[in-house]
């Protein structure tokens, strides 16, 4: 079912997810880079979603990075357990979140990619977290996994960088405002699976959070489960729109606008079948700061958070959520000056 089928009752009718049209922006049209910036600022601003259409990311390439998620899901558990980068399921409880009382571990498993460096890089060669090597599956098991999976990640990041520009004039700011600070995304993934298994209590495929990043891109799927958090408290379901990507604002971002663009809650049900899922995160480089943007603060809208540095961001909100794992539990996460990386 597609959102132009959905009935909105009319006090909701400004809660309805966004669809924004990137084709004439992304064929060089004149004026599609400020009339898409205008809805871009609403979909942000107002709900914090949207869904992006003809974004350029060719359909059978997601289609098929979606069957390389069965293809590796399906191995045995001993074989996906050999990857450093593999998550098992219970593996996350989402205790920093502001939305709900996460206690139980997460109906999911997933494998994390990174973007793909050089072993001589010199954030892997300084032991950077995030940053890799990636641990791909065997070549002889999954043959083609590794390079389709590289053709699907390549597209999203171009995407990615397609987006600043509307993004910097969404917040009134220069086109080229964030030249410079992504010339090496630290973009992460989590290519997941969500059993069809019968959940707890209080317990979700993912429970109830805001995500971390930048921004978030994720291709959506035929199986429902997706869910977002209005800002009239209910749950609304992220209805599928055929070919789209669903994209929504990270915390960093909401940190860094001060607060002006959404970081908006939201939740994986337990799926009735089987559900694969590509999300995306879309990152400044590692020594990015969030201060405050120029156009998001002023006399009557001070500053609300400390500037904090991306690496540090990520690896604190990483450390709460994996709790068990890491045991590295911080109250918020360090200042630029309180960081154990050297700029």
């Amino acid at each position: 079912m597609s959102n132009a089928e959905v009935v909105i009752p009319e006090e909701f009718a400004d809660e309805e997810i966004p669809i924004l049209d990137f084709g004439p922006y992304l064929a060089g049209e004149d004026g599609a880079l400020e009339a898409l910036a205008i809805e871009l600022r609403h979909a942000q601003e107002d709900v914090g979603f949207y869904f992006a259409i003809n974004h350029n990311v060719p359909p059978a390439l997601i289609r098929q990075s979606h069957k390389n998620l069965v293809r590796f899901f399906d191995l045995p558990d001993a074989e996906k357990r050999k990857h450093e980068n593999y998550i098992p399921p219970g593996s996350t409880i989402y205790v920093s979140s502001t939305v709900n009382e996460n206690t139980k571990p997460d109906l999911n498993e997933n494998l994390r990619m990174v973007r793909e460096r050089p072993a001589d890089h010199p954030a892997i060669k300084a032991g950077l977290p995030f940053h890799g090597p990636n641990h791909w599956p065997d070549e002889k098991l999954l043959p083609g996994w590794k390079a389709e999976m590289l053709e699907y990640y390549d597209a999203m990041e171009t995407l990615g960088y397609a987006l600043l520009p509307l993004y910097a004039r969404a917040l009134d700011l220069p086109a080229d405002y964030f030249d410079g600070m992504f010339d090496d995304p630290l973009w992460t993934t989590r290519n997941q699976h969500y059993p069809a298994v019968d959940a707890e209590e209080n317990q979700f495929g993912i429970a109830p959070h805001r995500d971390h990043g930048f921004i978030t891109l994720l291709p959506v799927t035929q199986t429902p489960g997706l869910q977002i958090k209005t800002q009239s408290g209910r749950w609304l379901p992220a209805n599928t729109i055929e070919g789209a990507i669903i994209v929504n604002t990270g915390e960093f971002l909401n940190r860094w606008t001060n607060g002006r663009f959404m970081a908006t809650p939201h939740r994986v049900i337990p799926p009735k079948v089987d559900r694969y899922s590509l999300a995306f995160f879309f990152s400044p480089s590692w020594d990015t700061v969030a201060e405050p943007m120029p156009t998001c603060v002023s006399p009557d809208n001070p500053p609300k958070y400390k500037p904090v540095r991306f690496i540090d961001y990520r690896e604190w909100y990483t450390n709460q959520n994996y709790l068990a794992e890491t045991g590295k539990a911080q109250p918020e996460p360090p200042t630029p000056e309180e960081s154990r990386y050297a700029l």
